[in-house]
Formats: C-alpha cells, structure tokens, sequence
C-alpha cells in the first residue's frame, strides 16, 4: 500500500512538473522576436491584421480565471496554428512556439472558434451585398476583368473531410466514400467570401443546399435588377443564375459565353485554393477531428479569417502542385441539375439574352 501511495505522490509531481515546464515556456515566449515572414508562416496573419484580429475577438473569449491562465493572445495563436498546419492538434501543442497540453490545445481551439462565429464577427466579415451600390461595385469589377454584364458573384461546393460522425453517419458520407461537410460558397472577383453554408453533410446535392439558400430568396426578390450568380451544371439555371450551355461549339455565339462563363467562374477556384492554401486544416485529402456542427464552426472561422487575410492583402502560400491534386481527387463531381420549370424558361431566356449582348460586343 505505501509503496502505491509513492508510486501516485511521484506519477503526480510529474504531471505538475510538466505544467510548470509548459508555463516556464509559454511566459519565456516572444514571438515579436520571430521574423515577420516566419509569423505569417506559422500563423498566416501579418503582425498587424493579428493585432487587429486581438482587437476583435479578445472580449469574446472568456477571462482567465487565474494569474496562471493562458494569455488571450497565446490562445488566438494556437488556433490560428492549427487552422494553418491542418495536422492532429497534439501537434501544435508540442510545438516550440506554443508549447501546451492537447486537452488545453483543444480548449483554446474551441474558445477560439466559438469568438470567430458570433454573429458580429460573421456579419462584420462575411457579407452578401445588401444595396444597390455594394453590388453595383461588384458588378462593376466583374465587368471590368471578363466583360461579363450583372453577375455579383460564382457560386460552388467544395468538401471538407470530417472524422465519421457518431450520429446521422449517412448524412455526411458522399459519394467518394468519406465523411465530409459539403460547404457552399459564394465570391466576389476579388475571392472575397460573401457568403457560405457549412451546415449540410457530403450527401447532400449541391442543388439541394442552394435550393434551401436564404440567398436564393434574396435575388429572387430582386425582380427590377440585373443580377446574376455564375455556377456550374451542377446547379439549374435560371433567371438570376446562370450556367454553361451544354454541346455547343467552341466558335460559335455559345461558344464565346461558354468561354468567358468559365472563365468569370474560376473566381470560385482560385477562392477555394486561396482558402485552403491558408488554412489546411481543410483540405479534403486530410480530417477534421471533431462532429460535424464543430467542423463547421471551423469552416466558418477560417472564412472569416480568410477575409480579413484577402482585404488587408497578406498573400497565401500556394498550395503544392500534390496537395491540389489530392484534394480534386477527393471532391464530389457535379450531378447535372434537372428542370422543366417555366423558370428554367426563364433562366434560358436570360441566358439567350446575355449571350446576344457578348455575341454583339465581341
């Protein structure tokens, strides 16, 4: 019994000989002496927009409890590292700029999170245009770069892997076989993010989660404006969404707006390079660990914070030529979008009309 009693008074002197190393290193930390390309590396944000982003989110985390608890800053530090490694968090909290536990990790992640998706900071930084003149100015820049009248934004999928969920798993399996949140986004020309869905698991059709977009509402409502979204044969075409012709030769008037279509619509996958370049944690070819309303919240988070990097104009590390290829390995392909609708009548209409105006102009 003694000898127990000696074995669990020194298992516990480790423990707390390890949080007091821990504490040592985090109070030793400086990161104002790391080189400014060194700090963007490790945590994708220049000093500036870090100082900004400290500004932002700090009164939303919760206070230390403690003289010895982790500074608010250490904390947006360690997100911002696992959001940019994309590896298993216990690697970040072995890390020699962040040094801490993986339940503490985990904590800091979470709290993190939780700042970057309240409803302030997800209006303040992910933002449809609401009035005439916001998307008058997006039009404007659309036009300018591909001569494309009226669109205000490409709209696409992509897939985020996530462990298997414990409940509803065959929401989340797609059909390359994983378990994945598949996220709409909607950008500018600029690869800012106006806005995005991560609520809805790989199985669903991306037609599906536009259909039940607030989004969708909202262009419908704008009956007395030209405004168009640009998607893929994934989604249906219509009035105020517009999508390739299908079978058409390349000289030919649809043809021309085929080609300058795909080429107004590679903003999206430029947007999802720029996005995952930043934060890896996302890229399909790897997992996020956590259930899917989670995975979610860090989706969000990143395209926060992706806005914030694209505005204050901090470049992305490009993604390498062998994580992009497996992360389109490990994208759905699109399931063409059926419809005999007299708004697909519509859609046509509208589309013959834009291809007339770019076969007149050419």
């Amino acid at each position: 019994m003694a000898s127990y009693m000696l074995l669990e008074e020194a298992l516990l002197e480790e423990r707390l000989e390890r949080r007091r190393n821990r504490r040592r290193l985090r109070e030793a930390l400086n990161v104002n002496a790391l080189p400014d390309f060194e700090f963007v590396a490790n945590y994708r944000l220049s000093r500036v927009l870090f100082e900004e982003l400290c500004q932002e989110i700090v009164p939303l985390l919760p206070r230390k409890r403690n003289r010895r608890g982790i500074d608010p800053a250490t904390k947006i530090l360690v997100a911002l590292n696992f959001y940019a490694r994309g590896s298993y968090q216990g690697s970040v909290g072995l890390s020699t700029d962040t040094p801490m536990a993986q339940p503490t990790v985990s904590r800091c992640l979470r709290e993190v999170t939780a700042a970057l998706n309240t409803p302030s900071i997800l209006q303040k930084h992910i933002k449809f245009p609401q009035n005439v003149a916001e998307r008058n100015e997006i039009k404007r820049k659309f036009y300018e770069r591909y001569r494309l009248p009226g669109v205000i934004g490409c709209i696409d999928c992509t897939h985020v892997a996530i462990v298997r969920p414990n409940e509803q798993e065959e929401r989340y399996f797609n059909r390359k076989h994983f378990h994945s949140i598949n996220t709409q986004v909607i950008c500018d020309s600029d690869c800012v993010i106006l806005n995005v869905d991560a609520s809805y698991g790989g199985a669903t059709h991306d037609a599906f989660i536009w259909s039940a977009s607030e989004i969708k509402g909202h262009l419908e409502s704008l009956q007395t404006e030209t405004t168009y979204l640009l998607g893929d044969s994934g989604y249906p075409l219509r009035e105020y969404l517009l999508t390739p012709l299908n079978n058409v030769e390349e000289e030919s008037p649809g043809g021309r707006y085929n080609a300058v279509h795909k080429r107004a619509r590679s903003t999206i996958e430029r947007t999802f390079g720029i996005l995952k370049g930043r934060w890896r944690c996302l890229l399909a070819a790897r997992e996020l660990h956590y259930r899917p309303d989670a995975a979610g919240k860090i989706i969000l988070a990143c395209c926060v914070l992706h806005n914030m990097c694209v505005r204050a104009g901090v470049n992305a590390p490009p993604l390498t030529p062998d994580d992009l290829q497996a992360d389109n390995s490990r994208q759905v392909p699109h399931q063409p979008a059926g419809s005999s609708t007299e708004a697909l009548r519509r859609g046509q209409r509208e589309r013959d009309r834009v291809i007339d105006l770019l076969n007149r102009n050419s």
